[in-house]
């Protein structure tokens, strides 16, 4: 046991480390008070002597020395991004601290972030835990304490009121009136949270240049793995070192990028192996058989060769005191096998310390002092006594003075090795007493990290609980859109309560996930992903079952949220039929009830599944009835559900149905209405739903520059987004629109592309329109093979999925083709413009229509025949309106005009 005056001594310093920069002020270098509040060298050199138990770095001089020229690099204004790879035990951490501890005397700011293979789903853990390390957080902090102190944190930063209550959330603290409320959806509040956190280190970065060191990526949430991305992308003009430590298993997706630089540790030299042997052992011999079995069963990993060096020494120290000559190595000194029976034997070699280890291994990889205090029931002195021992035998490492201490694993594999040492049974009841532990004295760890407890519970058996309190940490996910990591959340509580004892209370509970990780997994894989049709089946098929059993579910609006599911995906896969169909089963349900907000949602699909069948005019009604439900106040909140605002679809789709049956200025008025509520929203999907659909309004009209402008908006705001569904939307227009403008020439390879795109996320909606746009692009340069290919091709699609709205203005584009040289044949073009007459006048959709008759009346005019061409045309442009303003309307009245004289 370490002599008080000792334990007082290390207490100082870890007392000294938790003081604020402000406190040490002559004592340090100027350190920012958002790198953790610590002067950063006491930090450095604590760690540099911790990180892997010996002083001074053994075979990593030449790494070092790169991680120090991209400082000084990065200092300058050339940000820096150095990705460091390495299998475990092979120095990474050693090789940071080492970085740490050679930069230590320079003005500069830290920011380090610890990701655990116990959080891999905890969304922002680490990026929360560097700012709760910040904030000087302590265990027995009241709620109102740690609002305080976040506020002063970011005070020192000029963090603004909007950023400020955005982060105040993120740590799920109250908003007490000193920030703004915002109101924001969970996609809006997810990405504002996100781009909070990149001003901070921006700000950081005029003021002092900023190491930032992310440990272990490979065990990184999706979240937190988004902002080191973006991040990445952000500093390459900043005085920022970005510095990321991974297993070789974890592939990062920045390679490549100029300022990014790859960098693998690679295992040590015998001779390395040598000097580090020496460097542990100090002055104490080691016979030289000792030192050749530890080069070999080491294999050149720093970890494995400290640890087994210590734990012979530790065994020659066991007959020391019986010995009278220290040099003669005794019997005792063996070699263990590998790391972990080394591990094993330094752990029994501590005896009453070793359960402290396993509790902590239990807990996770980094522990509070008051949380290992109520799960170990140990008296203080004993608990004390343990630790010191774990501390001094460099297994832990402990930051503060207890009871406000924390204690971090050495390394992941010490971790593994107590944890190891643990058996079935003992283990699980330890779990169930942590978890009993957090729920009833740290009650706000409890409610904010569900997951965390549902871990516990997992590895306790109680299966039940801990299916709860993971469907309750994925629907919080969900609610913040962190949505990969509600996927994950989500399934495995599916997958815990498949394994149970039906009753109506888990069926219910089942019902409300699996719908919840089918909306999830349309964002995530798809609306066409097989694994978001399984999703939708799975939950229909609990809802029915739950319906036979006497059991429906009390949230109505799960059946409905599935219904329409299926729906999107026989619409994006396009199915004229099914969608019908499903879109009947749902408004019938809907009127079934008089819900509101169902029969607004069902109207809405049945007139766009009327619509796109070619039934035009049956459409508009529905759509009609469908804004005329609608209630901003009720409704909005349908838009987390639904995908996108439920009024800016209704709006969009009725434009292209006005637009069609004849209504131009109706038709933009509704377009541009769509786009403003959409802004008004604030989502970002429904605002690339707006996006997505006005251009084809404004491209039809003529208003290409509108149409410009919004498509551009949509392909920055889908790329930001990554949002592969909308993408292709941006790039078809734009070809589009080259076409439309006199350069076919770039408008050919963008609209392929853009095809292509589409077909590769599963849809086929759309195809018949997009194939005419590269139908008429190709005509414009003469390729009149290529063209009549993409309407064979068109003509396919309509047969095959029954999306018949555009299958006029396509007959009227094959018809143009068709009279292009060498061999142009005014039969067969006659023919093609008959055709696109007809089906005009069966669905009453006049514009096109009009379009057919201008093509016709051309036809019949350079052949002659102008008084049938006019009383052809006449008729079909004396039935509009409105409209005139706009580029067809135009046309048909200078045509006319033409024929008449």
């Amino acid at each position: 046991m370490i002599a008080e005056s000792t334990r007082k001594l290390v207490g100082k310093l870890f007392e000294l480390e938790d003081l604020g920069a402000q406190d040490l002020k002559g004592i340090v270098g100027p350190v920012q008070a958002w790198a953790a509040l610590r002067p950063s060298s006491i930090e450095s050199r604590f760690e540099a002597l911790h990180a892997s138990g010996v002083t001074e770095l053994v075979g990593r001089e030449e790494e070092l020395d790169l991680l120090l020229r991209r400082w000084s690099k990065a200092k300058t204004g050339e940000g820096q991004v150095v990705l460091l790879s390495g299998e475990p035990g092979i120095g990474k951490s050693r090789l940071t601290a080492a970085l740490l501890e050679r930069i230590a005397s320079e003005p500069h700011t830290r920011l380090r972030y610890f990701c655990s293979p116990q959080r891999t789903d905890s969304t922002l853990f680490p990026i929360i835990s560097q700012m709760e390390r910040a904030a000087r957080f302590a265990h027995n902090d009241t709620v109102q304490a740690k609002v305080n102190k976040l506020d002063a944190l970011l005070t020192q930063s000029s963090t603004p009121p909007q950023d400020a209550e955005l982060l105040c959330e993120m740590l799920s603290l109250p908003n007490d009136g000193r920030y703004p409320t915002l109101e924001l959806t969970p996609q809006q509040r997810r990405q504002k949270t996100l781009g909070a956190l990149h001003a901070q280190v921006e700000t950081l970065a005029r003021k002092s240049p900023v190491l930032m060191i992310v440990e272990d990526a490979h065990w990184s949430d999706p979240t937190s793995l988004e902002v080191f991305g973006r991040a990445v992308d952000r500093i390459a003009n900043l005085p920022v070192l970005l510095l990321i430590t991974f297993r070789p298993e974890f592939e990062p997706p920045w390679v490549g990028q100029s300022h990014v630089t790859a960098l693998t540790i690679n295992r040590l030299t015998r001779r390395e192996i040598e000097a580090m042997i020496d460097r542990v052992a100090g002055n104490k011999p080691m016979p030289a058989n000792i030192r050749h079995e530890i080069i070999e069963r080491t294999d050149g990993i720093p970890l494995f060769v400290e640890e087994i060096t210590r734990a012979v020494l530790e065994a020659e120290d066991q007959g020391a005191g019986e010995r009278t000559i220290a040099a003669i190595p005794s019997a005792t000194m063996a070699v263990p096998a590998t790391l972990h029976a080394s591990l094993m034997a330094r752990l029994d070699r501590l005896g009453s310390a070793k359960e402290i280890a396993q509790i902590g291994a239990a807990i996770g990889r980094e522990f509070s002092h008051a949380v290992l205090v109520a799960v170990g029931r140990k008296s203080e002195e004993e608990m004390l006594s343990a630790l010191d021992r774990l501390t001094m035998a460099g297994l832990l490492f402990r930051q503060g003075v207890p009871p406000y201490a924390n204690y971090l694993f050495k390394h992941a594999l010490v971790q593994d090795a107590a944890y190891s040492t643990l058996l079935r049974e003992p283990r699980r009841a330890l779990h169930a007493r942590i978890a009993e532990v957090l729920e009833a004295q740290f009650t706000e760890i409890a409610e904010n990290q569900p997951e965390l407890l549902a871990r516990h519970c997992t590895e306790a058996g109680l299966i039940e609980k801990a299916a709860m309190l993971g469907g309750k940490a994925g629907l919080r996910s969900l609610d913040r859109s962190a949505l990969v990591e509600a996927v994950g959340q989500l399934t495995r509580a599916l997958n815990q309560i498949a394994t149970l004892p039906a009753t109506p209370a888990l069926r219910r509970e089942q019902i409300r996930l699996q719908v919840a990780l089918a909306n999830t997994l349309m964002h995530v894989k798809g609306y066409a992903a097989s694994d978001t049709k399984v999703a939708l089946g799975q939950a229909r098929l609990l809802i029915e079952q739950a319906e036979a059993l006497g059991e429906p579910p009390d949230d109505q609006l799960l059946l409905f949220s599935i219904l329409y599911g299926f729906w999107v995906l026989h619409y994006v896969a396009f199915e004229g039929d099914t969608m019908r169909k499903l879109a009947a089963e749902f408004l019938a349900r809907a009127e079934a009830q008089k819900a509101t907000a169902p029969l607004m949602v069902g109207h809405r699909l049945m007139g766009t599944s009327e619509m796109l069948t070619g039934n035009i005019a049956a459409a508009r009604p529905h759509f009609d009835q469908a804004l005329a439900l609608y209630d901003p106040s009720a409704h909005r909140q349908l838009a987390t559900r639904f995908g996108q605002d439920v009024r800016v679809a209704i709006l969009l789709y009725r434009s292209w149905a006005l637009y069609a049956l004849g209504f131009p200025d109706a038709a933009l008025a509704d377009c541009d209405e769509g786009i403003d509520a959409a802004r008004k929203v604030g989502q970002a999907g429904s605002l690339m739903y707006a996006l997505a659909h006005a251009p084809f309004i404004y491209l039809h009209c003529g208003y290409y520059a509108k149409a410009k402008a919004v498509n551009d908006e949509l392909l920055a705001l889908a790329e930001e987004k990554g949002a592969l569904f909308w993408k292709p939307h941006g790039m078809v227009y734009r070809g589009a629109l080259l076409g439309l403008t006199g350069k076919a020439s770039d408008a050919v390879p963008i609209i392929t592309c853009g095809l292509a795109e589409w077909r590769s996320t599963g849809s086929t909606c759309h195809i018949p329109p997009w194939l005419a746009y590269l139908s008429s692009a190709y005509a414009k340069l003469w390729k009149k093979d290529e063209g009549l290919r993409c309407f064979d091709e068109a003509t396919t699609a309509i047969e095959a999925t029954g999306e018949r709205w555009y299958e006029a203005e396509l007959q009227r584009v094959a018809g143009e083709i068709t009279l292009l040289p060498p061999h142009p044949d005014a039969l067969i073009t006659e023919a093609y413009f008959e055709r696109a007459l007809t089906v005009a006048r069966q669905q009453q959709a006049k514009s096109w229509e009009l379009r057919a008759a201008m093509s016709l009346a051309r036809l019949w005019r350079d052949q002659g025949k102008v008084q049938q061409a006019r009383e052809l045309l006449a008729p079909v442009y004396g039935w509009f309106t409105e409209g005139f303003d706009t580029r067809d309307l135009k046309e048909a009245k200078a045509l006319l005009e033409e024929l008449a004289s």
